[in-house]
């Protein structure tokens, strides 16, 4: 009995290791990006995306938990407009800062996350006018930490955020869209 305990021990031993010595090859950096066309102008749908104020409206994140604080500093929008938030494990804890805000092309903002993990990131919505619409991109990028390496050896980081994103995208369209 003593004999298979501690083969049992020494295959997880062995398991673990594998796991880690494998994230420890993953990439040291991450990009999730969507894409999707909203029958709107751009100057209607910037005004959603650079005012923290209006989030709420249309946010994936903000629907996981009603209950949330938020704190607002800074400007009221565009370059140095800030959002603090706090709130369940779905949505953790942060703070986004709008570092640049080209009307009506393209917001840059960085995104502190300090709790479920400790991470920086920077996100980036970038729209382009067509003849009648507007094409709009959601993307995140920043650095992969350890943590995230061993995380993404059992789920993808494009897999779960980008279905978050594909859903704000999607009701950025619903709000806008006449």
């Amino acid at each position: 009995m003593k004999k298979v305990l501690l083969w049992i021990l020494g295959v997880l031993v062995v398991l673990v290791v594998a796991i880690l010595a494998f994230a420890a090859t993953k990439p040291d950096t991450f990009h999730v990006e969507r894409t999707a066309t909203i029958n709107a102008p751009p100057e209607k749908i910037f005004a959603l995306i650079n005012d923290f104020h209006r989030w709420e409206s249309w946010s994936p994140y903000e629907r996981r938990d009603p209950a949330m604080n938020r704190i607002h500093r800074g400007a009221v929008s565009g370059s140095g407009a800030v959002y603090e938030w706090d709130g369940n494990s779905d949505v953790g804890a942060g703070r986004m800062e709008i570092l640049e805000a080209t009307s009506p092309s393209k917001i840059t903002i960085r995104l502190n996350f300090m709790r479920p993990f400790e991470n920086e990131s920077t996100a980036e919505f970038t729209l382009e006018p067509t003849d009648s619409s507007t094409n709009i991109t959601w993307a995140m990028h920043g650095p992969n930490l350890y943590i995230g390496k061993v995380l993404s050896v059992f789920f993808s980081m494009d897999g779960m955020v980008g279905k978050d994103f594909e859903a704000g995208l999607s009701n950025l369209k619903s709000l806008t869209e006449e």
